[in-house]
């Protein structure tokens, strides 16, 4: 998991997703969780692309549905040793998301990811919505970075930072240009055209002193990609930023998707829980 804010490659560590999870689970559209929770019957096999340490899971797991067969792919070794010790049920795979038709989906009932299509391709997701659809999978992706970043009170770099951060967001990652701020309505488009009806929902984070710590490391990790993509105002201003946490509101959209395909549910999908 990581995508928005896989901004530095500190931040694919298991501890910045630890500082992130509590402003992911509080930011997902709680409509569009329960709505996704709808479409699955108990045993449902779940299959979470870029699973990190499971933060999907648990998000599930604290609105009150913990029912659902999870299995969760990640490149990264040390998110997936996590994952198993905290969700010992869940069956754990080393896999790359990046090639669609290797994704082990064959008894998948549900396709979930987190923070991740802001850093795939549109060819990517439209491969994506084309084999869910031949399957009748449905597909719930959160927290994918839109574009929007906003600091009260604010300073006078913060747009310059934040459209040198989307420049960096729409580059090449892993051989591909990544959607960025436009994944969540890229990828709508993409299932859209494949039969899907899809729905989204605001999912921004919001920020305060008490998240201080997160505040930090996600400016770190802006300032990271700012300089990265040509911004020379990046390091004086995460220093000044750094020094205002303790006394700051941010807001960091993200949009949640949920789409639906057309035509009878996948073989382990049943009929919609009450």
């Amino acid at each position: 998991m990581g995508g928005m804010n896989r901004i530095s490659d500190t931040q694919f560590q298991p501890d910045w997703l630890s500082l992130r999870e509590p402003a992911d689970h509080a930011a997902r559209a709680p409509e569009l969780l329960r709505e996704a929770v709808s479409l699955m019957a108990p045993g449902t096999r779940v299959v979470d692309l870029g699973s990190g340490t499971g933060s999907t899971a648990r998000a599930f797991a604290a609105a009150g549905f913990e029912t659902m067969s999870w299995r969760f792919l990640d490149t990264d070794e040390s998110h997936l040793q996590v994952a198993k010790a905290r969700h010992p049920a869940a069956d754990c795979a080393m896999c790359s998301v990046e090639n669609v038709q290797a994704l082990p989906l064959e008894d998948a009932g549900f396709v979930t990811t987190s923070a991740l299509l802001d850093l795939m391709s549109a060819a990517w997701a439209d491969a994506l919505a084309k084999r869910l659809a031949a399957a009748s999978i449905p597909f719930y992706a959160a927290l994918s970075f839109d574009g929007r970043m906003e600091w009260d009170p604010g300073l006078p770099a913060d747009s310059d930072i934040v459209q040198a951060f989307n420049r960096h967001q729409r580059g090449a990652k892993g051989g591909q240009v990544a959607m960025g701020p436009d994944a969540a309505v890229q990828t709508a488009q993409a299932f859209e055209a494949n039969g899907f009806e899809v729905r989204l929902a605001d999912s921004a984070w919001h920020l305060g002193p008490d998240d201080a710590a997160l505040q930090a490391e996600f400016v770190a990790g802006v300032a990271v990609a700012a300089a990265e993509a040509g911004e020379t105002q990046a390091e004086s201003w995460a220093e000044a930023r750094r020094r205002t946490v303790n006394h700051t509101a941010l807001v960091v959209g993200h949009r949640d998707l949920l789409a639906i395909p057309d035509g009878p549910p996948a073989e382990t999908l049943r009929e919609p829980r009450r």
